[in-house]
């Protein structure tokens, strides 16, 4: 039987070899936590490597992914469908490997690291997900949903100020069944922490509401053994485990320096290392008795089957929950949406009040929230300014997880975050709001919710220097351009009710990725349209007012926009001018339709183009080309009633119309 020590060696002789072969990675941090992860997954973790998406499995998250040669090794030596020829190709194009975890490449993989901190951070709402899921489903008897959450983290994580939103909120709320293991070695990539790294860092966590396990050596698989013991014992606190390791462990000239962080050891060193760790096979080579050691598929297949004999009495029992919880972890949505959305969409098209499209998006969260039980909102402290709480909701609260809304606090990364933890885990469509300034703050954890393919939705108010006078500091400018600008997110800007309706339909409905509403402030003027127009409202571009005839020119218009666009198109006709009115509220799905549709709209003999929008100009060129205008913002707005900052930065019927005149 090969000892713990050789079975933790084999993951350091893996990361090593990977690393030099493709001339680039971190071999530091795996050998590092080598003897953490045999601990935790050989003793602790509840997973089924058969079944990598099994409902009930312990969720791992490698917050420090650039130890992504741990995780790979794990998965691949206990018995998860990554081969050694995945492992070889680590970092090469197109393998299922890559320098950092990807959800969607690897089997095994949760959550997509490295952006230091957003691993914890989105452990955060894997747990929470955990503890609202069993709140609803689990009945006397039948634990159906009982599982942890476990992290790895480093410094980096713990720098990263988003770390410290988050685990202040999973301590707040007293999510007892997350766990995370703390890599102190000392080192970052500059080399040692402590000229810039110097907080007490356990006091912190203590005084954020966890129990925190100190000075454990994570080097020997023993300590971190008892220290795993006593997490479990505490039900009431999250856990942060203090695991004092050695970067580049078994280098003898590298290890515990910088100096094995983020480059291959080279042939030399990593011959040396191997030699003083007493592992002597060939690069790629892993002995039968250590592989059968580390196989994990018989105990993750009876663990499992145990699960479904539990889950197949529970659905006896209680068939409805059942079924429920079966459609909700796939993703699916209730046998009668069709219904619940064809309704939403007439009524807030019927009401023609002149209200503002946060007002619209609450009204239709009155409707959604109680149709949709997987719904579950949160708002960055911001909750009446945003509309995301309708009345039928309820708050969580510290160990308390009967409700359906979170108050995040001023944590609009921290929020993200958890956002993208609940998707992960399955479940859950969440969704979350702040002012659309403040984006700024989530901008990389938008990012990530697209890469990981994830149904997050952004309810994002205050849309323009429609604030008014809270001035500049809170007037978004360049925020609705820049997030169209990260592939895969849907950004929706509608002008009324109705298009207000489509955008939160196309947002529940879209399963591959996330939505930003972009909602006004100010009420905007409803619009009458034809069966066809509102057929085409999901299309994300459609004709709203058209002309008789050939169009001369085209007015191209989003959000609180739109009204200036149609106003100006009358004072055209008026004149004799052909004008075609177009509202745009979802170019990515304006750009999903086929050619011959953008064609109808956006006919290309037109080449008199104006765009309008209280947002940066230029992303409009792609629509108006180098001939066409824009009238947008080029700087700053000020502090001011809304009305005269609409005059003063061109946004008048007057204005539009002068442009479009320009232009025939």
């Amino acid at each position: 039987m090969p000892t713990r020590s050789e079975l933790a060696n084999a993951l350091r002789a893996l990361a090593i070899d990977a690393v030099e072969q493709a001339a680039s990675g971190h071999p530091g941090a795996p050998m590092g936590m080598a003897d953490m992860a045999e601990s935790l997954w050989r003793g602790f973790l509840k997973h089924n490597p058969a079944d990598p998406r099994w409902p009930d499995r312990d969720r791992f998250v490698l917050s420090n992914g650039h130890a992504s040669m741990l995780l790979y090794g794990l998965l691949h030596l206990t018995g998860y469908d990554l081969s050694m020829d995945d492992i070889r190709r680590f970092r090469q194009m197109g393998s299922r490997t890559p320098g950092h975890p990807e959800v969607t490449l690897t089997p095994g993989v949760e959550v997509t690291t490295g952006p230091l901190g957003q691993g914890i951070a989105t452990a955060v709402g894997l747990a929470l997900a955990e503890r609202l899921l069993a709140h609803v489903f689990n009945r006397e008897g039948f634990p159906v949903v009982d599982h942890r959450t476990w992290v790895f983290l480093g410094d980096g994580c713990l720098m990263e100020g988003l770390s410290q939103e988050a685990c202040s909120l999973a301590g707040t709320l007293k999510l007892g069944k997350l766990t995370a293991l703390y890599d102190d070695n000392g080192i970052s990539i500059d080399g040692p922490v402590s000229g810039w790294f110097a907080d007490d860092t356990p006091a912190r966590f203590e005084a954020c509401g966890w129990h925190v396990i100190r000075d454990v050596n994570g080097n020997k698989a023993e300590e971190v053994d008892e220290a795993l013991r006593r997490a479990l014992a505490v039900t009431d606190k999250p856990t942060l485990i203090c695991c004092k390791t050695v970067i580049g462990y078994g280098s003898p000239a590298k290890a515990g320096s910088a100096a094995s962080h983020g480059a291959p050891l080279g042939p030399e060193e990593a011959a040396a290392a191997k030699a003083a760790l007493g592992w002597s096979h060939p690069p790629f080579t892993v002995p039968d008795d250590i592989r059968e050691a580390w196989d994990a598929k018989a105990k993750g297949r009876n663990a499992q089957a145990a699960w479904e004999d539990m889950f197949a009495r529970y659905q006896a029992a209680y068939p409805e929950s059942a079924a429920e919880f079966r459609r909700r972890m796939a993703g699916g949505l209730p046998a009668s949406w069709p219904e619940i959305a064809s309704a939403l969409q007439a009524d807030m098209t019927a009401d023609q009040r002149k209200l503002a499209t946060r007002v619209w998006g609450k009204n239709a969260l009155d409707v959604l929230v109680p149709a949709l039980p997987e719904l579950v909102g949160g708002s960055a402290d911001l909750t009446g300014s945003v509309g995301t709480r309708p009345a039928a909701s309820r708050d969580i609260a510290p160990g308390r997880f009967s409700g359906d809304y979170i108050h995040y606090g001023v944590r609009e990364f921290g929020m993200g975050a958890a956002m993208n933890g609940l998707a992960l885990h399955g479940g859950f469509i969440p969704y979350g709001g702040t002012f659309l300034v403040f984006s700024d703050y989530a901008r990389n954890v938008i990012r990530l919710a697209s890469l990981m393919r994830k149904r997050v939705i952004w309810v994002l108010t205050h849309d323009s220097i429609g604030v008014g006078e809270d001035g500049p500091t809170h007037q978004p400018v360049e925020h609705v351009p820049s997030l169209r600008l990260i592939p895969g997110v849907d950004v929706w800007r509608p002008c009324d009710g109705a298009e207000t309706a489509a955008a939160w339909i196309a947002a529940v409905e879209r399963a591959d990725g996330p939505s930003c509403l972009i909602l006004s402030r100010q009420g905007l003027a409803p619009h009458v349209r034809t069966p066809e127009q509102i057929s085409n409202l999901r299309r994300g571009g459609y004709v709203l007012r058209d002309c008789a005839g050939e169009p001369e020119v085209l007015l191209l218009a989003t959000g609180s926009e739109v009204d200036l666009a149609v106003q100006a198109a009358a004072e055209l006709a008026a004149r004799g001018r052909a004008a075609r009115v177009v509202s745009m509220p979802c170019c990515e799905a304006f750009e999903r339709q086929d050619a011959a549709y953008r064609e109808s709209v956006l006919p290309s003999s037109v080449r008199a183009r104006v765009a309008v929008e209280a947002a940066a100009s230029d992303w409009w060129r792609k629509y108006v080309g180098l001939d066409g205008r824009v009238v947008g913002m080029t700087s700053f707005g000020e502090s001011a009633p809304a009305g005269e900052l609409f005059a003063r930065f061109g946004f008048t019927v007057e204005n539009v119309v002068r442009q479009a005149l320009e232009l025939l």
